[in-house]
């Protein structure tokens, strides 16, 4: 399992918005092959700004599965606009769990 993590700055006055299209976004990501789970959650020292942590099965589900795929498309045309700057997208496996 390998967990993608991406920090959001969404651009001032749309926060709404992007959290609407967020949810659309949702059921696209979650019928992607390898795909576990997702979070997306807003700081609460600056509104604008979200993290999100999708885990995976592998790296490939994300790099090349999703991001290869139509689908991918979609959950551009729907989040891509509202982030400025563009996010920075890392990927993190498990080192130690409790």
């Amino acid at each position: 399992m390998i967990l993608e993590v991406a920090m959001l700055q969404v651009k001032p006055g749309l926060t709404s918005d992007f959290e609407r299209n967020f949810q659309t976004a949702s059921g696209i990501i979650s019928q992607m092959e390898g795909y576990i789970h997702h979070e997306l959650k807003r700081c609460l020292e600056d509104s604008h700004k979200y993290v999100l942590l999708v885990k995976w099965e592998t790296l490939e589900d994300h790099t090349i599965g999703f991001r290869g795929s139509a689908e991918y498309q979609e959950w551009k045309e729907l989040l891509h606009h509202f982030y400025d700057p563009f996010p920075v997208v890392e990927h993190f496996e498990d080192v130690y769990i409790k």
